[in-house]
């Protein structure tokens, strides 16, 4: 877990030496938070609960076209406690080999940063990788800025990097498009935002994972993807990101 990419300056803005984070990084969920506040439009997450914590790094990804912006996500992710009200309950953990968990636990020679340290003991416990995506488009018009296809390029997302082996996919690139969810799986759904009921649609046909989304407003839509075996112990339901004053 102290070692990352060789690069000069990373994404985040720190120096890396021959793959080593050094001690005085500074963290980056620092940036995250301040790129999060900086946000035009209206994100959303799910609501506070006691099951889940958000990941400390907010994911963003764009697009860029010839007239400039054309797409921005705010992707969510959470650790999920599935007996919240003891965290250090082992049942809370997941299965790792001893490999894995050396390189989270032990401390190498060169040291981490502080807040390294912290965010690797999050991967003792499962999580909700990329779990909420509020996503806005300059032409709300084009095809792929459509609910729809949002919420079914998000649910394809979920399942290719967070469930290859159980679709027995190849680690590398394959034509096989079987295992991807399909329009004809999009029926209508409810969704609760801010307290009250609004419409929306649901993928619930795969066995894997189930999804569900709404338009927010005329350029933005949200979408939750969330794995099928932790949905009874979460609140799926939405509320509006305000940052803490």
């Amino acid at each position: 877990m102290a070692l990352a990419c060789r690069r000069t300056v990373g994404d985040h803005g720190w120096m890396e030496f021959d793959g080593v984070i050094p001690t005085d990084a500074p963290d980056p969920s620092i940036a995250s938070e301040e790129r999060l506040r900086s946000i035009g439009f209206p994100v959303l997450q799910l609501v506070p609960q006691p099951a889940l914590t958000r990941m400390p790094i907010t994911g963003f990804a764009e697009s860029t076209g010839t007239g400039g912006l054309a797409h921005r996500t705010v992707s969510f992710s959470y650790t999920l406690w599935r007996y919240p009200d003891d965290r250090s309950d082992p049942r809370n953990e997941v299965e790792m080999d001893d490999a894995t968990r050396r390189a989270i636990d032990e401390e190498p020679p060169w040291g981490r940063p502080s807040w390294l340290r912290e965010q690797a003991q999050l991967f003792h416990y499962p999580m909700l990788q990329e779990a909420v995506w509020t996503t806005w488009h300059a032409d709300p018009s084009a095809p792929h800025a459509q609910l729809e296809a949002q919420l079914l390029d998000h649910v394809n997302h979920v399942l290719r990097n967070g469930f290859r082996e159980e679709l027995g996919l190849p680690a590398g690139p394959t034509r096989d498009r079987s295992w991807q969810a399909r329009p004809s799986a999009v029926v209508p759904d409810t969704l609760r935002v801010d307290g009250r009921e609004v419409s929306g649609i649901r993928v619930d046909t795969d066995p894997f994972v189930v999804g569900t989304g709404f338009r927010v407003g005329p350029q933005v839509v949200c979408t939750v993807v969330l794995p099928r075996d932790d949905l009874a112990f979460i609140d799926v339901a939405l509320e509006t990101f305000r940052a803490p004053a």
